[in-house]
């Protein structure tokens, strides 16, 4: 149940300084709506509130989880990747609007009421130390986020359906991608009353999320849960205060213009 950093999304510092200069993004030279713009003439963000829309989901999962970074079994013949949190968890698909097709998912599993000790995955991996700190947490309002992906088959394909004219735009895209999925964990914790996010991250994913201001506490020391992780948190008004004052372009998607926020 790892914040897994697929390939795009494990680009170490210096790469990351790359996409932003390339995007002519930083704290200089752009305006805030114009990358918004950007975002919105290239993709959106849906939620996954019909069966439909969650098989998708969970196809993208399988794509990523199962094949491409292979940390869960292959075994549903349904080519569906689910599991026993989906069912207290809500979910969002991104989308690439000319190859009207979906791209990537993200989840975020949401407290049980009368079983907030089981809530999340987070809890069945931690040592005792680092369940007392994260028992400090809000959990009532907590939500762990996971699944966050891209598929690069999937973006193989839309990048295929795509004009020829913009044949490269997917693959020079994933700063934007990030900012999509994140833009829907924004909109799902407001929507279900969620003031925190936990995880447990790629120490290199944490990297990039802190230079694009984005920042997480971690709980206790890092783990070994498909690979190195780091178990973390944010303050979900925090983060999103952290971004408007370094990075108020990357602010403008993450709350579509503010309109997530009102």
């Amino acid at each position: 149940m790892t914040l897994h950093s697929v390939q795009q999304f494990s680009h170490t510092d210096a790469r990351l300084k790359a996409v932003l200069h390339a995007d002519g993004i930083g704290r200089m030279g752009i305006r805030d709506e114009s990358l918004l713009e950007s975002f919105n003439s290239q993709f959106d963000v849906l939620p996954a509130n019909n069966v439909e829309r969650i098989r998708t989901a969970q196809r993208i999962r399988y794509q990523v989880y199962c094949i491409e970074h292979p940390h869960e079994s292959a075994d549903n013949l349904d080519g569906l990747e689910m599991d026993a949190f989906d069912a207290h968890a809500v979910q969002s698909l991104l989308i690439h609007r000319a190859a009207n097709a979906a791209l990537g998912t993200v989840r975020l599993i949401l407290p049980l009421a009368d079983g907030l000790d089981f809530s999340f995955p987070l809890q069945r991996v931690l040592d005792g130390r680092s369940l007392a700190e994260f028992k400090r947490l809000p959990l009532h309002t907590t939500g762990e986020v996971s699944r966050f992906s891209v598929s690069r088959e999937f973006r193989r394909t839309a990048q295929s359906a795509a004009q020829p004219a913009r044949a490269g735009f997917i693959d020079n895209s994933a700063l934007l991608m990030r900012l999509g999925l994140i833009q829907g964990l924004v909109r799902m914790s407001a929507q279900h009353g969620i003031t925190h996010w936990c995880a447990a991250m790629e120490p290199s994913l944490l990297r990039i999320l802190s230079a694009m201001a984005i920042q997480f506490h971690p709980i206790g020391p890092v783990i070994d849960y498909h690979g190195l992780r780091q178990p973390c948190y944010c303050v979900v008004a925090d983060a999103i205060d952290e971004v408007k004052r370094n990075r108020p372009a990357f602010w403008s998607v993450l709350t579509g213009g503010s309109a997530l926020l009102d």
